[in-house]
């Protein structure tokens, strides 16, 4: 098959799930895959070293056939910049990105809002080219859990638009049980939904010798060390996480929580820690990849924590996985699908999201366990990733996927 596949973000930007490797494995499968995609820009919202926005280019990352088109670079909190955002790469990988590229068989919508779909809904509506649509956030609502927009017109437009855009869709990928759910209340057909779980970064570590460095960095002799690793915004309410830290250190625990990254949220947290004085939290930077796994390698405990609304029960956070593949204990402060996959693998322990005894007492039950006896969760989760949510299991049944949309 020909893919092509669409998304605003791809290498070198950080964290793209579908993004290089992905493409790479398609190809050593026998496919032929391009990406059509934006100039690098985010985090921070400028673009890259080495890059200078073109009417459109073309490039090869590791043999991969790379169409970059002009966007309007932003990934602040500002509702207004952020549309401009996404709305600029809908305009431009329609034009004149569709015109850079070889007419696939089946084009891979990956990841991002649902302005993303509009060239490949182009491509269905004029060539008759199916698309698969890859849903990574339900719109609009995480527009409105995240604060960047509240309800209104402008939310119903969104709406109206991602029905539209899942109506013609040949096949949708969703990451849980609870967003097919989802779809399943908004009218879509059931055998059109298939549920591919997100998977982890499998590669080994680069520099396994640093992990000593990182463990000095992370570990205080004596404490309990529950590590967070992504990002630190409005979804994530780490608030509670910071309570529960202090109803820890009240109690005289040997417990330290370390948050490893960054986002629009960070800065309350250290005030809010600070306000405390509180001695057993650390702030650690965003961190490479390797590094930021390293982090969670040497960690007795993760932690997955998400704002306790209807969005986060549906959801899987990637975190999750990787904590998983880590093999690593796990803290889940989340309801619905995430719990249920630490649950059903023996990976550690629940408890409430936005409750700081609950969080607490969860952490210090775990703490209080023998170092064997942890391990096991650890190995538990571990086994049950590479068994049921690992990167082969993920591509086969996107492959499968693609296979029913060009019946």
């Amino acid at each position: 098959m020909r893919i092509l596949l669409l998304t605003q973000l791809f290498q070198p930007e950080p964290n793209q799930l579908k993004g290089l490797d992905f493409a790479r494995e398609l190809e050593r499968r026998g496919h032929e895959v391009e990406v059509l995609t934006g100039f690098p820009n985010y985090p921070k919202g400028r673009i890259y070293p080495g890059y200078r926005q073109k009417f459109l280019f073309k490039e090869f990352l590791s043999g991969i056939s790379v169409i970059r088109v002009p966007v309007y670079p932003s990934h602040n909190r500002s509702g207004f910049a952020r549309a401009l955002c996404y709305l600029s790469f809908a305009v431009t990988s329609v034009f004149p990105g569709l015109f850079g590229i070889r007419r696939p068989d089946v084009v891979h919508v990956y990841q991002g809002p649902a302005t993303l779909a509009l060239p490949a809904m182009f491509l269905r509506l004029v060539l008759g080219v199916p698309y698969v649509l890859d849903i990574q956030d339900l719109w609009p609502d995480s527009v409105g859990s995240s604060g960047m927009m509240k309800a209104g017109w402008l939310m119903a437009i969104l709406r109206a638009w991602s029905r539209l855009t899942y109506s013609l869709a040949r096949r949708i990928l969703v990451l849980s049980p609870g967003y097919k759910a989802a779809l399943a209340g908004r009218g879509v057909e059931a055998q059109k939904v298939d549920i591919v779980y997100n998977w982890s970064d499998e590669s080994p570590i680069a520099e396994p010798c640093g992990l000593e460095r990182i463990r000095t960095r992370v570990r205080r002799d004596g404490f309990f060390n529950v590590v967070y690793a992504g990002n630190v915004g409005p979804v994530q309410a780490l608030g509670s996480v910071i309570e529960a830290a202090e109803i820890l250190e009240r109690k005289g625990a040997k417990i330290r929580f370390v948050f490893v990254g960054d986002g629009a949220d960070l800065d309350n947290l250290k005030n809010r820690a600070r306000t405390l004085a509180l001695t057993n939290i650390d702030f650690i930077p965003r961190q490479p990849r390797d590094l930021a796994r390293g982090y969670i390698r040497v960690a007795d405990a993760v932690l997955v924590h998400l704002k306790d609304d209807d969005l986060g029960r549906l959801g899987i956070p990637q975190k999750t996985q990787a904590y998983m593949a880590a093999g690593r204990p796990i803290i889940m402060a989340v309801r619905g699908d995430a719990a249920e996959l630490v649950r059903k693998a023996d990976a550690g322990f629940l408890c409430e999201p936005e409750d700081p005894v609950s969080i607490a007492s969860a952490v210090e039950r775990l703490s209080s366990l023998p170092e064997e006896e942890r391990e096991r969760y650890g190995r538990n989760g571990r086994d049950f990733y590479y068994e049921n949510l690992s990167f082969r299991a993920g591509v086969e049944r996107t492959l499968a996927a693609y296979r029913e949309s060009v019946r």
